[in-house]
């Protein structure tokens, strides 16, 4: 049967090309496999081809391009469509590979003849990391397809939380597992904002859990991983929990890590400015509950319903003082810890961490000492009282 002429003023539709990009190396693998592997359903046949575009150098690149050409080119030998994916691309960015003349000049030539190229039966995707949107190249794929961006997650983003908790759900999902709101929230601390770790753990506590498929907090504690991040907020948590075994442990492990170079960020005033930031959101989170701001919850999910509603109290922008800027599991954390000091003991605390601060700046006192016997003095202040709802 004969098409049916567009109507007048009515763009056409889009060619069967797609650029999926961005930062976000693990989404862009991961989404530039499922739509080749749709692809390659929906047409059927043998014939598809995949290249590789990660190059090192000028002359790889055009090796590549040179691929390209001829597969957009090769009908299928027993007829059909066919998809070519044109993987991992390397040089649409900034970079000097993709500065270079011979490869401006190549990828220009290869936008003209897409313009022109007739796509019947022909499906062209094309992956790369975070491209130039400058460059004749890209405006080409985006005038003539579809692209689709995919940006890392950041901590500096507002709502990379909601974003990394949706993932795992879905990660989750895919793997014929739940978790509950806890041991998600707990997950997402201890990953940070990288999905590729998050798809690392999943797999992880899926493998561990064996053929249970609900995941509750004590697994993510027996076998995820803390990053370096979460890492760094460990000695504090111990004194939130006013657990002083946990607190001794944990502190014992850190300064053997200081004294071997283990890692060479740490340090131990920056151990003791980790517990102050503790302090200082305990003090406010205390002021936030006493003020019936926010009310006792166990559930993770209702308190971050709370945490919504309230908004940000009026509270500054500086995030050393604002406690919801920080992740709302650890703001969820430290509210219940608040149960194990009065306001008057955080207080104290903070007497405590002052001179503590003193005594590591300005005297030759032993740093291990000094931190011993000041977050042994904070925690053992009153025995550690029981979390209530």
């Amino acid at each position: 049967m004969p098409k049916t002429p567009a109507t007048p003023g009515t763009p056409a539709a889009p060619a069967p090309l797609v650029l999926v990009c961005g930062d976000d190396d693990f989404a862009v693998k991961q989404r530039a496999r499922q739509l080749f592997e749709q692809w390659c359903r929906e047409a059927g046949g043998m014939d598809h081809e995949t290249i590789d575009a990660a190059v090192g150098n000028t002359g790889e690149a055009l090796a590549s391009l040179a691929k390209l050409r001829e597969a957009l080119n090769t009908l299928p030998f027993f007829g059909g469509e066919k998809v070519v994916w044109f993987q991992g691309c390397t040089f649409l960015g900034e970079d000097r590979t993709s500065g270079s003349a011979a490869v401006t000049e190549s990828l220009a030539a290869l936008a003209d003849e897409l313009k022109a190229f007739k796509w019947d039966g022909v499906r062209l995707l094309v992956s790369a990391a975070k491209p130039d949107k400058r460059r004749i190249f890209y405006k080409t794929l985006e005038k003539l397809g579809t692209v689709e961006a995919f940006a890392a997650l950041s901590a500096d983003d507002r709502d990379w939380v909601g974003k990394a908790e949706a993932e795992a759900l879905r990660m989750f999902r895919a793997l014929g597992r739940t978790i509950d709101d806890d041991a998600l929230g707990e997950l997402v601390v201890r990953t940070g904002p990288n999905l590729r770790q998050i798809s690392q753990e999943a797999e992880k506590l899926a493998m561990y859990a064996g053929t249970r498929t609900a995941l509750v907090l004590a697994d993510v504690h027996a076998v995820s991983t803390r990053q370096k991040t979460a890492q760094a907020f460990a000695l504090a948590e111990a004194v939130g929990d006013r657990n002083l075994t946990k607190l001794l442990r944990t502190l014992d492990e850190e300064l053997w890590e200081i004294r071997n170079g283990v890692d060479k960020r740490k340090s131990e005033i920056g151990l003791l400015y980790g517990v102050i930031t503790k302090i200082r959101m305990l003090l406010l989170m205390k002021e936030i509950r006493e003020a019936g701001y926010l009310k006792p919850s166990r559930d993770y999910n209702s308190f971050k319903a709370q945490m919504e509603r309230v908004g940000d109290l009026e509270l500054p922008a500086d995030k050393k003082f604002n406690p919801f800027a920080a992740h709302p599991f650890v703001v969820f954390q430290a509210f219940r810890q608040t149960e194990n000091y009065t306001s008057a003991e955080l207080v104290a605390a903070m007497g405590l961490l002052l001179e503590a601060n003193r005594r590591l700046v300005g005297t030759d006192a032993d740093e291990a000492i000094v931190l011993q016997q000041t977050l042994t003095a904070i925690v053992g202040i009153r025995p550690r009282m029981p979390a209530r709802a």
